[in-house]
């Protein structure tokens, strides 16, 4: 509902307005990172002005925005960077789903970068978007903390070849960080069906039947950031922009990646279906041994009733009730019925 709600702020509002829909309360900070194969800096700075001055460097910058609630300045670096105010609007909408989108000058890339909870076990969804341009890479992220420190190490250490390519590779560096991180939560959340494999055959519970709706629930998150993502990918090799010239191989190789990926995640949406299933099956067969056990005791307890209720009638001349040995005898005849088809029912291997 509160989705939905804010969702609705956008109603009536003219194309390309800046809302922030999104619940995180964070101010705006700016990252700049500006490398080439000899030089490196890595700045903060305050002043959004102030980053305007890479927008024609030879160098690759990479400049990152984290915290999108304050729009008046994400408006700023729109105009500053001449980007399309719808753009700008999408940005700020964290709803979308991933997609790419050509405008000439610079690409739009909208990706779900995810992480998982390990106290709550949910798998948690934070947008990002990606606007390379010629030596110019933005990013824009809703809060702190992501996965893209490998990179900035390499770009520190000068490791692999990311300071000896362009703002192309970078591209591709961050957005297959975030799909290699996929991987991660895939691994986690394997783990948790082995668990809960053995919860369900073990310890049948209502509270396993919430862990497993919950798991159901991450696979359909996970699949709805995954999916859009191949036709995203895909769409690298189709365009003709030429920012994305001398890459295309390695985004191939992300598109690898993600068709494994969604296989992945079908196969653990069925295990989890199937879960449910063996769940529902070894509640069925607990209730079904406790039926057979009751029924079984109340199956040897009826010829004993029936002989305990002919004798507990009290006629004056039921001839037994004058035997001495009467009470004892009908103990025996009891208690050897009721030995008598125990063995029975051993033999018929029903006990």
């Amino acid at each position: 509902m509160k989705r939905k709600k804010k969702l609705s702020i956008k109603a009536g509002l003219p194309p390309g307005t800046p809302v922030y829909m999104g619940t995180m309360e964070k101010e705006t900070e700016i990252s700049i990172i500006d490398y080439d194969p000899e030089n490196y800096q890595e700045i903060q700075i305050k002043n959004v002005e102030e980053c305007f001055v890479y927008k024609d460097k030879s160098t690759v910058s990479w400049i990152n925005i984290m915290g999108l609630s304050n729009t008046d300045v994400i408006e700023r670096i729109g105009k500053g960077f001449n980007l399309h105010p719808l753009v700008i609007e999408d940005v700020l909408n964290i709803h979308q789903r991933p997609k790419l989108e050509d405008y000439r000058d610079y690409i739009f890339i909208v990706l779900k970068m995810l992480t998982y909870n390990d106290k709550s076990h949910e798998v948690e969804s934070e947008q990002v978007s990606i606007i390379p341009g010629n030596n110019l890479v933005l990013t824009f992220q809703e809060k702190g903390g992501d996965v893209f420190e490998p990179i900035r190490t390499r770009i520190r250490n000068d490791k692999g070849v990311i300071r000896k390519k362009g703002a192309d590779y970078l591209v591709y560096a961050l957005i297959d960080v975030i799909v290699d991180n996929y991987f991660v939560i895939l691994e986690q959340i394997g783990e948790e069906i082995e668990g809960l494999e053995e919860k369900v055959l073990v310890e049948p519970s209502p509270k396993v039947v919430q862990r497993i709706h919950r798991l159901k629930r991450n696979l359909i998150n996970l699949r709805k950031s995954i999916w859009p993502l191949r036709e995203t990918l895909g769409n690298f090799e189709k365009m003709e922009s030429s920012l994305f010239k001398s890459s295309s191989l390695y985004f191939r190789d992300i598109y690898d990646h993600t068709i494994q990926i969604i296989d992945t995640v079908e196969t653990f949406r069925d295990m989890a279906s199937g879960l449910l299933d063996v769940h529902l099956s070894s509640i069925s067969n607990r209730m079904n041994e406790i039926m057979k056990m009751l029924t079984i005791i109340a199956t040897i307890f009826i010829p004993l009733t029936f002989i305990a209720g002919i004798y507990g009638m009290n006629f004056k001349y039921i001839p037994e009730l004058e035997w001495k040995w009467g009470y004892p005898l009908i103990l025996i005849v009891m208690l050897g019925v009721g030995v008598t088809m125990m063995i029975y029912f051993k033999k018929k291997k029903w006990l």
